[in-house]
């Protein structure tokens, strides 16, 4: 039977909303459950910190709440965490000034200085402490790109030691006007063969027809080797998500982007999880077209090529959400919900892989 618990909520602990979930289970078997706690507003720009809460029984309870990432009044957000084969815990996320919207960002009308830029600081005791967080951003991102974002969710380590971290970034099309410049996002990977010393962009996709407009992305390890990523779509194509593969550990994609339209689901972000025993592809997001509503967990068992539901969780609002391995016997499950509206918690809840094969 399927167990939840709320390790945040909002107006609550000093921050008046919590928003955009990342879960990862540490080496030690630490459950560190992610978001950005945003000070004074439900704003997408301002004074945001990365917060996190640890769990040492499988996210039945919840320890204080503890900041991961600050940069003064600024924002930090756009958490991308992953434990490395070392035990190792990176943390990659984006900052920007306190007052660069995401709009102005788009536009063009905020230095480079103060527009998102990429940084990744580590931590070698389960997220207790943390190195300074160094800026990585002349590494991952073009100098014509303007917003930009990590993930959201969790990144990965490949078999071989790879650290794939996806991210979206926008495009200032030729030609357009004010009134439409910089709608057009792009989609691209930031990769580590290092384990995070240093870092290079890895595939671009690039869109701009309005058909695909690869924007939240994530990924995931197929048994075959392959990286499936799984993106949020703004466009026009069949359905709001797509994917897409690759052969090369994330440097390129066999195809760009194509419509995924068998995953019903608003605009909205969701993320993939490959489960190993059973071989098993998870995919988490609302279910409801044009609503952000009915958390449901879907599963393929043909590497992301078809889906069915397998879980889902109630009727209620709910939004972002990540995925995260526990155990043999069970899949946690990190999501936006409220009664009301889906960012009033950020929930937690425990599902049997029994229930999603």
């Amino acid at each position: 039977m399927a167990e939840s618990s709320v390790p945040f909520r909002a107006g609550q602990e000093g921050y008046a909303s919590f928003r955009i979930p990342a879960v990862v289970t540490t080496a030690a078997g630490t459950l560190l459950a992610m978001c950005e706690g945003r000070v004074g507003s439900h704003d997408d720009f301002g004074n945001i910190d990365i917060v996190l809460k640890r769990s040492t029984d499988g996210g039945r309870t919840w320890g204080p709440l503890e900041v991961a990432a600050k940069h003064g009044d600024n924002l930090a957000g756009n958490p991308a965490p992953v434990v490395l084969d070392t035990g190792r815990l990176l943390l990659v996320h984006v900052r920007n000034a306190a007052l660069a919207t995401e709009d102005a960002i788009r536009r063009g009308k905020v230095s480079a200085a103060d527009g998102r830029r990429v940084w990744v600081q580590h931590s070698d005791d389960d997220g207790v402490t943390w190195s300074t967080p160094r800026d990585i951003t002349a590494q991952t991102k073009q100098a014509s790109w303007r917003w930009y974002a990590t993930t959201p969710g969790h990144a990965i380590q490949l078999a071989g030691g790879r650290v794939v971290v996806p991210a979206n970034h926008s495009l200032p099309p030729a030609g357009r006007d004010n009134g439409t410049e910089g709608k057009y996002n792009g989609g691209h990977c930031l990769l580590s063969d290092d384990r995070g010393k240093t870092w290079r962009i890895g595939y671009l996709d690039d869109n701009t027809d309005g058909y695909i407009n690869v924007n939240e992305t994530t990924a995931a390890e197929l048994p075959d080797g392959r990286v499936y990523f799984n993106t949020r779509n703004d466009a026009t194509a069949p359905g709001t998500r797509a994917d897409a593969y690759s052969t090369d550990g994330g440097q390129t994609l066999v195809k760009p982007f194509r419509p995924q339209a068998g995953l019903v689901a608003p605009v909205c972000e969701g993320s993939v999880l490959q489960l190993r025993d059973p071989d098993v592809l998870l995919f988490s997001g609302p279910a409801v077209p044009g609503y952000r509503a009915l958390m449901t967990i879907r599963a393929s068992t043909d590497a992301g090529v078809t889906w069915r539901p397998v879980h889902t969780v109630d009727g209620l609002p709910a939004a972002y959400s990540d995925l995260v391995r526990l155990d043999a016997s069970t899949v946690g499950l990190l999501y936006e919900t409220g009664d009301f509206s889906a960012y009033e918690t950020i929930t937690f809840r425990r599902v049997p892989v029994a229930d999603l094969t």
